[in-house]
């Protein structure tokens, strides 16, 4: 008995979810975005004699609830990133929730084949990715005031200067005792799971590779699970070149995308930039590589790409690295 099949795109907002049922027919459901309302509508249109294709952006906590349950009940579920979804839809025009949950039901219906399922976060990795997102909005916050206190050297009334220095000082010092505090409570969370604390030692063991860092790769490749590949995470940081050409009138240099998770980029040169300054084999390629000539640059984003590797190889076999060139 041949199965049937339904594609359901969710477009999320605060408050409520605008849903759109592809089968043989399009029908359209607009409920609270609440844990009670979300379980009963599933309760109600999830059968077992269908198959259940459901997709919703990534718009960031305003999906949690539908992350939390959905995986739960019998359906396939994909979170997908904006824009991807946007680049897939071509020349449009207009917009509101209705057409946008129709839009992604098309979306999830023509592309399921071709995406990885979203796997839920364990708890604890959910309370590591809050704090992560807090310590970061401090950062923030801080280099706003530092900025400030640069640009109120251009006043004339050095009263005032003083005054508002003062005052944002104090901020600044409230600010580095929340961004501590933050890193503590991240340091215990991690402590106190043997997994993401086994984690935690093998990805700080990679030479350049801090705490940061590792807290940022367990929650963005979900413990390794959503991200199972180097060049993968190499796509999703901005590091992996692509090459540039086409027939005999176009050859470019290869490049890496601009579509990348900016933050982990950042995070990934700074671990090059340690690792090189260190005693291990990295080090040694990128000096070798420099001397032959290579760009500076290009051999640094090489350095990247073998970070992510030392990683993945380490989570592969369990390990820890093994630094060759220790110092006498």
């Amino acid at each position: 008995m041949k199965t049937d099949v339904k594609f359901i795109g969710i477009d999320v907002s605060k408050l409520t979810l605008d849903i759109c049922v592809l089968s043989n027919q399009e029908e359209f459901f607009k409920i609270d975005n609440t844990i009670k309302s979300i379980k009963h509508f599933f309760k109600t249109h999830l059968s077992t004699d269908t198959k259940n294709y459901v997709c919703i952006e990534n718009t960031g906590k305003y999906g949690w609830f539908l992350m939390e349950i959905v995986p739960e009940l019998n359906c396939i579920f994909y979170v997908v990133n904006p824009l991807h979804l946007k680049r897939s839809l071509g020349l449009v025009r207009g917009k509101n929730d209705k057409i946008d949950s129709l839009r992604i039901a098309k979306f999830i219906k023509n592309n399921h084949t071709d995406i990885a399922p979203f796997i839920a976060q364990r708890k604890v990795l959910k309370t590591l990715q809050v704090l992560l997102t807090e310590r970061k909005h401090r950062i923030k916050q801080r280099k706003e005031l530092v900025i400030k206190n640069k640009e109120y050297s251009s006043l004339s009334n050095q009263n005032l200067v003083r005054q508002l220095t003062v005052k944002n000082n104090r901020l600044i010092k409230e600010l580095d005792k929340q961004i501590k505090e933050f890193e503590q409570s991240i340091k215990e969370v991690v402590a106190k799971d043997e997994k993401l604390c086994l984690f935690n030692k093998q990805l700080i063991s990679t030479p350049g590779v801090g705490k940061v860092l590792a807290w940022n790769l367990l929650v963005k490749t979900n413990e390794f699970k959503m991200i199972t590949e180097p060049r993968k995470l190499a796509c999703y940081a901005g590091v992996a070149p692509f090459e540039n050409t086409s027939g005999t009138s176009i050859f470019r240099k290869s490049r890496v995308s601009t579509f990348a998770d900016k933050e982990m980029k950042r995070l990934l040169h700074l671990s090059a930039m340690s690792a090189i300054r260190l005693k291990n084999d990295l080090s040694v390629y990128y000096k070798r590589k420099v001397e032959e000539g290579k760009n500076k640059m290009s051999v640094l984003n090489a350095v990247r790409n073998k970070i992510i590797h030392i990683i993945f190889a380490l989570m592969k076999n369990q390990t820890f690295y093994q630094n060759r060139l220790v110092a006498s």
